[in-house]
C-alpha cells in the first residue's frame, strides 16, 4: 500500500479556487477609437475634421481644388451632436 503526503500549503494560500467575488463597478465609459483619431476640438470649442477626397485620383482635379482640401473642415452643426458624443463631450 502507498501512501501520499498532504501537499504543504503556505499561510497565505487559503483562498478556494474559482470563487468569485462580485463586486458592483461602473463601467468606464469609453471614447470611440476612430472618432478620436479623426476629429480633432479647437481652443474655441469647434471641431474640425480633414476633408475627403485627397487621397488618389488627383491628376483630374484642379490644383485650386486640391488646396482647399487641404484645410481643415468643421463639424457641420447637424452631425455635431453625433460628433460629441463618440467623443464623450456630451
Amino acid at each position: 500500500m502507498i501512501t501520499h503526503k498532504a501537499p504543504k500549503v503556505s499561510a497565505g494560500a487559503e483562498r478556494q479556487q474559482g470563487v468569485k467575488i462580485n463586486i458592483k463597478v461602473m463601467p468606464k465609459v469609453k471614447t470611440n477609437s476612430s472618432a478620436k483619431k479623426r476629429f480633432k476640438v479647437t481652443g474655441s470649442g469647434k471641431i474640425t475634421h480633414q476633408k475627403s477626397f485627397k487621397r488618389h485620383i488627383l491628376t483630374k482635379k484642379s490644383k485650386k481644388r486640391k488646396r482647399a482640401l487641404r484645410k481643415d473642415g468643421i463639424v457641420h452643426k447637424s452631425n455635431l451632436d453625433f460628433v460629441k458624443r463618440l467623443l464623450r463631450l456630451k
